[in-house]
């Protein structure tokens, strides 16, 4: 049988990255922390936690971390069809994969519909983000794929619609006779990081040979703006980010009607009742009230 308020603490450490913080989280001393992990470790007979700056889960401590939350899931579930059960010693963490643009643009105003919970927020790449539901990191995704993880339920949410931008100066400067394949291959662009493929893939769409351009790396949304507002490059920006700037002509398009679109799904684990129905209902209202929507709606689908 396990013992959750054991389970609390090696997921509070885990989570928090520190003993310290994980007792401030469960108002307990860092002693008593240490302790109950400790205890833990000796009843399974196997290490839970790397100690270091910070503390990290080993693969058995991630598994019983990612229990221990699913638990809480199930137990925020039930409490709301049995008002008799004491109410939880915490806030619901509900720990999600989202993409940065995401972040940036739209997925704030999903948050706000979810006041009695805390987030535990994971960035990466809308490509990838779908493989931390793969591995029982997160709970759900904002993520490009639209087939569903096993165990998830898929729902389109519209596209996430980028333009290529720079400023008036960069484009005199790095195009005085156009875009073209020779100047695109010499002009600085901005990337996010390495798994960041937007700029590739625009310029496919735009060039035979696809030129790879020189870069400047900014791994922050704002940042990309702020990149191409000051002249160090060209980058894919949200046109949620940058509609005002365009208006008054502090950035231009490179290619003036050429935007990229990258659709959006919304991934959730099935098994977590009703804590996440209320929070697909809370992504999909805010992610369709922004996002560019194709002409005919999808449904979701289940994996």
């Amino acid at each position: 049988m396990l013992d959750y308020p054991l389970l609390s603490a090696l997921a509070a450490v885990i989570r928090t990255g520190s003993f310290e913080r994980a007792a401030q989280q469960l108002h307990v001393t860092p002693s008593a922390v240490s302790q109950r992990v400790k205890l833990l470790e000796e009843r399974l007979g196997s290490v839970l936690v790397v100690r270091g700056q910070p503390c990290t889960g080993t693969a058995a401590g991630l598994r019983l971390c990612q229990h221990v939350e699913r638990v809480a899931l199930l137990e925020s579930d039930l409490r709301d069809t049995l008002p008799g059960l004491p109410p939880a010693d915490a806030p619901l963490i509900l720990r999600i994969a989202v993409n940065a643009d995401s972040l940036a643009t739209w997925f704030i105003a999903a948050m706000t519909g979810m006041p009695g919970c805390l987030f535990d927020l994971v960035l990466d790449d809308q490509d990838h983000s779908a493989e931390w539901l793969r591995q029982g990191e997160v709970v759900a995704a904002v993520t490009a794929s639209a087939a569903p993880v096993p165990g998830c339920s898929s729902h389109p949410l519209g596209a996430l619609r980028y333009r290529a931008t720079a400023s008036p100066d960069y484009m005199r400067r790095h195009f005085p006779r156009g875009v073209d394949e020779e100047s695109l291959s010499r002009a600085p662009c901005l990337t996010f990081n390495r798994k960041d493929r937007l700029q590739a893939q625009w310029l496919a769409t735009v060039s035979r040979k696809a030129p790879v351009p020189p870069t400047h790396w900014l791994p922050a949304s704002q940042a990309f703006v702020d990149g191409a507002l000051a002249g160090l490059g060209w980058g894919m920006n949200p046109d949620l980010l940058v509609a005002g700037h365009l208006a008054a002509g502090r950035l231009v398009e490179l290619v003036p009607g050429r935007p990229l679109d990258v659709p959006l799904f919304w991934q959730q684990s099935r098994i977590s009742g009703s804590v996440l129905a209320d929070l697909t209902r809370a992504v999909l209202r805010a992610g369709r009230d922004v996002l560019h929507q194709p002409s005919a709606p999808q449904g979701g689908r289940d994996g």
